[in-house]
């Protein structure tokens, strides 16, 4: 396997991390039923976001905590749906990719999980 090299890379991870999400029992409605999301619009943004997190590509130009946040006041985000994306986001990972850049995506999920659920509990 290989590390997570350039946006060919991020794209495999995000399509196939969104596959296990829309289809989970636990999360999958947050993004088909709570915000119905436009996935056109959806997935390639989520390319800039990773593609600007773990490649320094600077393409995302936006504010996720303020969507989750407005998220977390239609249907409140918990601790377990955190920890069930945590557990899908690495699942994901480790199927397609090894090294420095893939340990680095890990531990960034972490970290904006960490980050998230105290600013929803702060501020919802």
């Amino acid at each position: 396997m290989k590390d997570i090299q350039n946006r060919k890379d991020i794209e495999l991870l995000v399509d196939e991390f969104y596959k296990l999400v829309i289809k989970d029992e636990k999360i999958g409605h947050f993004f088909t039923r709570v915000v119905k999301l436009d996935w056109d619009h959806h997935i390639p943004v989520m390319y800039d976001f990773w593609e600007s997190s773990l490649l320094g590509k600077m393409k995302y130009k936006g504010n996720p905590m303020i969507k989750h946040i407005e998220l977390s006041k239609k249907e409140t985000l918990k601790e377990e749906h955190f920890n069930r994306w945590l557990n899908l986001w690495e699942k994901t990972i480790r199927k397609h990719f090894e090294g420095k850049k893939a340990e680095t995506a890990i531990q960034r999920g972490r970290q904006i999980a960490e980050l998230m659920k105290f600013k929803i509990e702060r501020y919802t």
